[in-house]
């Protein structure tokens, strides 16, 4: 084929991509609604771990500060960090409270307010829930189009994973427009293998990257004593980032057996430049995660051994596979 030919089929390769892409998009939209909230579990999970954890600690603060110490201590706080509550402190008004409870007020203790409330008599007062149920634990959305914006970057997700077979083939199709006839039957072997090997980064990174992430990063917020309050436009925008980008890191292994088959590298070059291939790699790894440590290295570490394992995959997959 001639330059402009090559061209040609590129054209019609990523038109096909994206028609299906867009298929997949609008069959996302009605399955939407379960995928924000399927994609929302690890998130309120996370939030939930952080706010009992925060409250686990203020209540060992307040009972060192009481003089509680030694296994009662110890036996407190396990406790409660057994029983996954959060604490609250508000402000009551103790003859108000027993009032209401009908219980009789001790000799000497101050009336009541007659419209229930006296501000000078207000006490420091905790008060229990399950953490599932704190507010505080809910992603939050902020601005009016926010709800559209975010059913939009699920059926994004979701059109990605079901139009990625398809995309998968065109792109291997357009490879092949270039390949002599004895090199096509490898794209046979390929276009299966890079379907999944794009699902299994994709799965990696939904079942175990985003925890390890979320933990991370939620430490940052501990670390400063912050209050952490997602919003779940952002959090889709994360969720969109990181099974992609191991998808498409994935596919490092066929990448190297095409180019060996081809003859355009060999199993002596991959073995001789290792060393500059997992800088290149952590490089990838850096571009292709989030900001955070955690990430990086749950696709550094995997993309390694794929690398070595391509070698071996270049040396020992019979030529006529």
């Amino acid at each position: 084929m001639s330059f402009g030919e090559h061209l040609e089929e590129l054209r019609g390769c990523l038109w096909k991509s994206v028609l299906a892409l867009f298929i997949g998009c609008v069959v996302g939209w009605f399955l939407s609604d379960d995928f924000v909230i399927y994609l929302k579990a690890p998130l309120e999970a996370a939030l939930v771990d952080f706010y009992h954890d925060k409250a686990v600690k203020d209540l060992r603060r307040d009972l060192e500060e009481k003089g509680v110490t030694g296994p009662e201590l110890d036996d407190a706080v396990a406790e409660f960090d057994d029983s996954n509550l959060v604490r609250e402190e508000v402000l009551v008004d103790p003859a108000e409270l027993r009032r209401q409870l009908g219980i009789e007020s001790p000799p000497g203790s101050p009336p009541a307010a007659a419209d229930g409330f006296a501000l000078k008599n207000l006490i420091p007062f905790s008060i229990f829930r399950p953490a599932a149920e704190d507010q505080r634990v809910r992603v939050t959305g902020l601005s009016v189009d926010e709800g559209f914006m975010v059913r939009i970057k699920a059926a994004l997700v979701i059109g990605a994973v079901f139009a990625s077979p398809f995309i998968f083939y065109f792109i291997w199709s357009f490879v092949a427009a270039g390949l002599y006839p004895h090199e096509k039957r490898y794209i046979h072997l390929f276009l299966p293998a890079s379907i999944g090997l794009f699902l299994l980064g994709a799965t990696v990174a939904f079942y175990f990257a985003f925890k390890f992430v979320l933990d991370f990063l939620f430490g940052m917020y501990r670390s400063m004593e912050l209050d952490p309050d997602p919003r779940i436009s952002y959090w889709l925008g994360f969720v969109l980032l990181l099974p992609i980008g191991f998808g498409i890191a994935f596919q490092l292994p066929l990448v190297m057996l095409f180019l060996e088959r081809i003859r355009l590298t060999s199993v002596a070059m991959y073995t001789s430049y290792w060393r500059h291939a997992v800088v290149v790699i952590s490089i990838i790894a850096m571009v292709l995660t989030p900001a955070d440590p955690y990430s990086m290295m749950l696709m550094f570490v995997p993309l390694v051994v794929l690398y070595f394992g391509g070698i071996l995959l270049c040396k020992y997959l019979p030529r006529g596979t």
